[in-house]
């Protein structure tokens, strides 16, 4: 992928890891990919093999959104939802996150930020746990290696040729 060198996740702080990609579209394409169900059922999956059957999203300050992972070859599920603190399309979304299956205590905050600059669009998303302790199990996890292919899928339906699916 041409942008997967952009990609980014560190701690930050104590409580905080933040990751950032860079994709070649304009914001408003990014942002409708990040809160449309249809878009996200088609590159928010992570490793080759999952798909994403449940994807309800009530995107309003207040609303509530709900993902369900699902592994193909063996039926295991992941779930995870959350309710909109702020919404400003097409630049910001703040949301909790809490997985079905807690395997950390208590709730995350995420933030997402798109900044488009020259017809590409840096992401910024800002995760908060509630403790240090939490976010470096989350470190050690493999969240990287998921978000990585799953934004590699992203470019792919933002590029030229996915764009015409993206509007249709």
């Amino acid at each position: 992928m041409k942008n997967s060198g952009t990609f980014s996740l560190r701690a930050h702080g104590d409580r905080e890891i933040v990751i950032t990609r860079v994709f070649d579209a304009p914001r408003q394409m990014v942002f409708e990919a990040y809160t449309k169900p249809e878009l996200v059922k088609r590159w928010l999956l992570g490793a080759d093999g999952w798909s994403l059957p449940v994807c309800e999203i009530d995107l309003r300050v207040g609303g509530k959104y709900r993902y369900v992972w699902k592994n193909d070859s063996d039926g295991r599920e992941m779930g995870m939802g959350g309710i909109y603190r702020e919404v400003v399309p097409p630049e910001r979304i703040v949301s909790t996150e809490v997985f079905d299956e807690a395997w950390y205590p208590g709730e995350a905050v995420g933030t997402i930020v798109l900044v488009e600059h020259d017809g590409r669009t840096t992401l910024t998303q800002t995760i908060l746990y509630n403790s240090r302790e939490t976010r470096d199990a989350v470190l050690k996890s493999p969240m990287q290696d998921g978000l990585t292919v799953s934004y590699d899928r992203l470019e792919r339906l933002l590029d030229s040729r996915g764009r015409e699916a993206l509007s249709a």
